[in-house]
Parts: structure tokens; sequence; C-alpha cells
């Protein structure tokens, strides 16, 4: 097989190495991951993903799909990398409760027509993440603790397999692969659409406070507080920031399914705490959902280390919240816990999520010793909390040179092994992060 037999294939279009765009077509969204693959491949639709596979069978390749980049963990040596932010279509059926969208459709267009609505999908802080990687990755949002990840709501994928077949997946028509695409990754089919349940949002209020520095421990202790009582409906986030040229801010993140006036009752222990920088609670829109912790939307080099914590003690405490932070720029402590840690009997690979918090350290990777000195100290902060660090890791949140396995039980990595095997015994279809590594 020859590269002209791809472009002939596929109707979209195909760059290959030396062709003018390839390079930036290739990236992840994270610049500091390199990926160095055979070809890309923007699909034009259903049927240049199903071409794509073939080619790939054919030539003895593997395929691995990224909409716009997230998420990527620099495994694609030799792949055809496709691109599917072309299969963006969203219909919503406010009637029904459930949204149908392409594989490249991303979380803010989705909230944008379901929050008419009085809708919601279970989106979570970026509006720019596509909802097919988050969803295969099981999905962790605002609003997990009410519904659980977003993968339970998925009612239907439409998906190319590994033969280069076209199918549409339920939990009636094949149980397994249903299963496996619902929270254990893009390891199994390529997924061209997906079919889930909205959740009613006929109000929503939040947003976030910001403090300087000196206030961390008062703030920490609120946190403890609120999230002690919250209800299901209430998220709330606790983040240290240590912003280049800029004093060290603490804040307060939060997203409540509810009306004002009993969010700012579940809220009401943060205005205790004085010397307030900004403070942006009030009633937010389903389609403004992103703008509670402003993401960021351009793409930039970073390097994240993501862990989930059993619990709190002095000494845990004393290494997230007395001491500095640099040159991690951020350190984030979500409140998990209700539908996350619930057992269901049709939940996917992600849950139950036993632990009550997740621990994030971000900061930026503009060269390589900031990228080392920033890992250093994620390593260190780790090393420090000890026990406290179940070593388990929701899929979406694993990070460069972690594995598959980290985010499962022994007997859910196991039976996602199996499935594979049994599914792509060729090894065409590749995740970020492949069960089998």
């Amino acid at each position: 097989m020859t590269n002209n037999d791809l472009r002939g294939a596929v109707g979209g279009r195909v760059l290959l190495p030396g062709d003018h765009g390839f390079e930036q077509a290739a990236k992840a969204w994270n610049l500091s991951v390199e990926q160095r693959v055979a070809a890309v491949v923007e699909a034009a639709g259903a049927g240049d993903v199903a071409a794509t596979v073939m080619y790939a069978r054919r030539s003895g390749l593997a395929v691995t799909a990224q909409p716009s980049g997230h998420g990527a963990s620099g495994d694609t040596d030799g792949v055809i990398l496709l691109r599917t932010g072309r299969l963006d279509e969203v219909h919503v059926n406010p009637g029904e409760r459930t949204a149908r969208v392409g594989a490249g459709v991303q979380w803010g267009k989705v909230l944008a027509a379901a929050g008419p609505h009085g809708l919601t999908g279970l989106a979570g802080s970026s509006p720019i993440v596509s909802v097919t990687g988050y969803t295969l990755g099981g999905g962790l949002s605002w609003f997990g603790r009410r519904h659980g990840f977003a993968a339970d709501s998925v009612r239907a994928f439409e998906v190319v397999t590994a033969d280069g077949e076209q199918a549409r997946v339920t939990a009636d028509t094949d149980p397994d692969l249903f299963w496996a695409l619902r929270g254990g990754g893009g390891d199994f089919a390529l997924v061209t659409a997906v079919e889930f349940g909205l959740h009613p949002a006929p109000s929503l209020y939040g947003g976030r406070v910001l403090w300087p520095g000196h206030r961390t421990r008062e703030v920490f202790d609120a946190f403890l507080e609120i999230t002690a009582e919250a209800p299901d409906e209430l998220s709330v986030w606790f983040t240290r920031l240590q912003i280049p040229q800029a004093p060290p801010m603490v804040g307060i993140d939060s997203a409540f399914l509810g009306g004002e006036a009993e969010g700012q009752a579940l809220l009401a222990r943060l205005d205790k705490i004085g010397d307030v920088i900004a403070d942006k609670r009030g009633p937010v829109a389903v389609a403004n959902l992103g703008d509670i912790t402003a993401d960021p939307t351009d793409p930039a080099p970073g390097r994240a280390r993501n862990e989930l914590l059993t619990g709190f003690d002095d000494a845990v405490i004393d290494v997230l919240i007395s001491r500095p932070i640099e040159p991690v720029l951020g350190v984030q402590i979500r409140h998990l816990g209700g539908a996350l840690a619930a057992s269901r009997p049709d939940a996917g690979p992600s849950g139950p999520l036993a632990e009550p918090y997740l621990l994030s350290l971000v900061g930026l990777a503009l060269n390589p010793e900031l990228s080392a000195a920033v890992g250093a100290k994620q390593a260190g902060i780790v090393e420090e909390l000890g026990a406290r660090v179940s070593g388990r890791k929701p899929y979406t949140m694993l990070a460069r040179g972690e594995r598959a396995a980290a985010a499962f039980s022994a007997d859910t990595i196991a039976r996602l092994r199996e499935i594979k095997r049994a599914r792509d015994p060729q090894g065409v279809l590749r995740a970020n992060f492949p069960v089998l590594a």
C-alpha cells in the first residue's frame, strides 16, 4: 500500500511528513507532547474513519483518534493520527432529554444547545474538551456527585470497529463493547458519534472566589467544612495558585445544581473570610459553565500530575497547604464522592470511585529544565503524602509515562484486556493510554 492509496480512500484531507501544515496538524494540545505520526487524516465523515481503519489494517499500521489532541500521551510513533473535528453535528432532543453528537464536538457546543431547554450534559471544567474523548475516559463532571460519570449517561455509540465495520453499539446489541467504551478508553473501537442522556438544570449557581495567599489555611478550613455537609448537587474545588511574577493566591470554585438562594446559603461560610480579591459567584447559564474556572483555551506546554486522596491529616495538610508550591503553578483539590462513589449494576470501568478527593498538580513545561523541576516538585509532594495517595488515577487524568492499568482495578483491567485482544487482535486501534501497555 502507498500513501496515495490513503489519499484516494478518504474524502477528507490527508497530510504526510513534509507536506505544508503537517507539523501543525500533528501537534497535541499539550505542546510539550511530541507526536511522531506517519500521517494525519482529517476525516470528513464516518466513511473516512472506516476507510482509514481498512488502510491501516492492510498496511500493518495503527490508528489513534484525537479530535483536538487533549489527553495525548505521545505514544504515536508511526501511527495514523485521525482527526475527527469535522464530525461536529449536535442534535438535542429536549422531550427525551438526550443528545447525539459527532466525535469532534466540544462540550461548549453541547451546553449551548442544551441550556435553553433547561438541560445540561455532564461536562467538566473546560468547554473545549471533546465530548467523545472525555466520555471514553469516564468523564469527571461538575455534576458527577449528583449523576455519576459522564459515561454512565451514554445510551449508544456509533463506531467503526477494528475490522473497518460501522456499527451502533448499545447495552443490548453488544454489551461487552458498550461496557468497555463507557470509561475504558479508545482502544476498542473508533467512535464517530455518541448518544447520551441530558439532566435537568433549570438553574445553576456558582463561580470563583479569590483571596491573597495569606488566607490559604482559612480558605482550606472553609472548604473542609462546606464539603463535609455538601449535598450531591454541589461541587467545590480548592485551588492554590502561584502565577509567575504574581503574589500567591487561593481560590474556591463551585457549581451548584440548584437556585441562587440555596447556593448562597451552602457557600455562606466563604463570606466570613476577609481580603477577597474577586468574587464571581452568581447564577450561571449552562452555556457559560466553562467560565467558572476559565481554563486555558489555547494550546500550551504543560506538565500535570493527578492523584486520588483517601483523606486529610495534619501531615497532608502541612504538605498541601503550608509550604511553597513553586515551580508548580496550581495545586487543586476537588471534592468527589456522591454518585461517583456509588456502586451501580450498569457501571462502566471507571466506577465506583471510593476516594473522596482528587489532587491535581499543574505546571508549565516551557523548556526541559523547567519541566524537570516541575516534575520533581510534583513527585516530592506525592511522596510526602504517603499512604493518603491511593495509587489509582481517573483515566482522563493520566499523564505522559503513566499506564492505563493505574486507572482500574485488577479485575477491570483484565476484562478490558480480554475485550481488546478479542476485538482487535492485530492492534489496529491505539488509545492515548493502551490497556495492553
